[in-house]
């Protein structure tokens, strides 16, 4: 922890970090694109994942939803993961430190296993319930966990950056 913890303090004492944090645009633009960049990525994770539960867009195949919303996922992830990265490096030494920093990179974590575990079992049989309502339990417990996860993430990256 404590090298981790001296890494951040050198990050966050780079030239480009000290420039990013006292600037008056390049943060804030930074911290609107990360935000702009979870609504297209997690909004689109929100539709599927209410495919795989049953609740939404029931005439539609999971596969065909899913082949419409990936790219637009990838390109919101790509943009959250550029952005935080840029956000925890103009203050990392006190993201370190918080607690609903760690929170949510637990929950990040715990999201990427949902995902993983979806893809690696239920999701290999999926053109044996495609179309089927409601889908295998599950299915709709991995769309279910994700929507918790991913609602916890928000909430604890809103709390920390109203902390730090």
């Amino acid at each position: 922890m404590e090298t981790l913890l001296h890494w951040c303090e050198w990050l966050q004492g780079t030239t480009f970090a000290t420039s990013l944090r006292e600037s008056g645009y390049a943060y804030p633009i930074i911290e609107g694109s990360h935000v702009l960049g979870l609504a297209l990525s997690v909004g689109t994770v929100m539709w599927f994942d209410l495919r795989l539960m049953g609740i939404a867009f029931k005439r539609t195949s999971v596969s065909t939803l899913f082949t419409q919303v990936r790219p637009w996922m990838l390109v919101g992830f790509t943009i959250m993961f550029v952005t935080g990265a840029l956000l925890f490096s103009a203050r990392a030494t006190e993201a370190f430190n918080s607690f609903y920093f760690r929170t949510k990179m637990a929950l990040l974590v715990l999201g990427g296993l949902n995902v993983m575990l979806f893809h690696l079992t239920v999701d290999r049989r999926r053109d044996q319930w495609n179309t089927q309502l409601p889908p295998p339990a599950a299915a709709r417990f991995a769309g279910g966990l994700s929507l918790l996860l991913w609602f916890a993430i928000i909430a604890a990256g809103r709390i920390m950056a109203y902390n730090l």
